[in-house]
């Protein structure tokens, strides 16, 4: 006789939607969890053991008939591949990632409100998501809210963390507002940060960083040369040929 075994059938993240085709109020909605991600590639280019998502469906309730994912403006996981494949990741499926829960999501408040202080931080909690942040810069007196809270996942609850930027040990990072420049635009971001509270630089600031170290190496090679030329100049004066030496 043959073993059957009766588990479900679990759909993979080629046949469930990447997101729930929702537009995004504005460009930083898109903009604001990018420069995470870019920041992310930038300090940690040579792990492979994490991954983050940008307005990606995460999956994580098995043999639903309609699967809703839910679609954060950003998510963190560690413990998982980076790169899945070729073409990347088309959605975050649990049951494709060893059921590992992201540590970290990221919701931007829009201008019509999404529930992200109620519905959707109680899914992140039933998800298990640790580390829970919300970004309200334009409507957090509408909200009755602070621009920007974290939350922290403590016996089944969020509790809001105190201070800014918020270290999160498990992860190795802080997380902040900060001014700077992304996609040539000066303004406030949401930023890494170091557990001193050193912010890291995003790809812009890195590239005006090297720019600048390139042109004061550049400067002082010019100053090498032209002392070079006038120490030759006294050596001719003195009759001495500077090519001899």
């Amino acid at each position: 006789m043959l073993d059957y075994n009766p588990l479900p059938y679990l759909p993979s993240s080629a046949e469930l939607p990447d997101s729930d085709d929702t537009p995004v109020d504005n460009e930083l909605q898109n903009l604001i969890p990018n420069l995470l991600l870019a920041i992310l590639a930038l300090i940690w280019s040579e792990r492979m053991d994490w991954f983050f998502g940008v307005d990606m469906g995460i999956y994580y309730i098995p043999n639903q008939r309609h699967p809703t994912p839910l679609v954060p403006e950003g998510f963190l996981s560690l413990g998982v591949e980076r790169r899945r494949s070729q073409q990347g990741r088309l959605s975050y499926v649990l049951w494709e990632e060893n059921n590992v829960v992201p540590l970290f999501a990221l919701e931007c408040v829009s201008r019509t409100y999404g529930e992200e202080y109620a519905q959707k931080q109680q899914k992140y909690a039933q998800l298990g998501v640790l580390y829970y942040a919300i970004y309200n810069p334009d409507y957090w007196e509408r909200d009755q809210h602070e621009p920007f809270e974290v939350y922290r996942l403590v016996d089944g609850a969020y509790v809001r963390q105190p201070g800014e930027p918020v270290w999160m040990p498990e992860i190795g990072l802080g997380i902040g507002r900060g001014q700077g420049s992304y996609a040539g635009w000066q303004r406030e971001w949401l930023y890494w940060y170091t557990q001193e509270g050193n912010r890291f630089p995003g790809p812009d600031e890195v590239t005006q960083q090297e720019r600048q170290r390139a042109q004061q190496a550049l400067s002082q090679l010019e100053q090498e040369q032209q002392r070079a030329e006038r120490m030759a100049q006294q050596l001719r004066a003195m009759g001495i040929d500077p090519s001899e030496f």
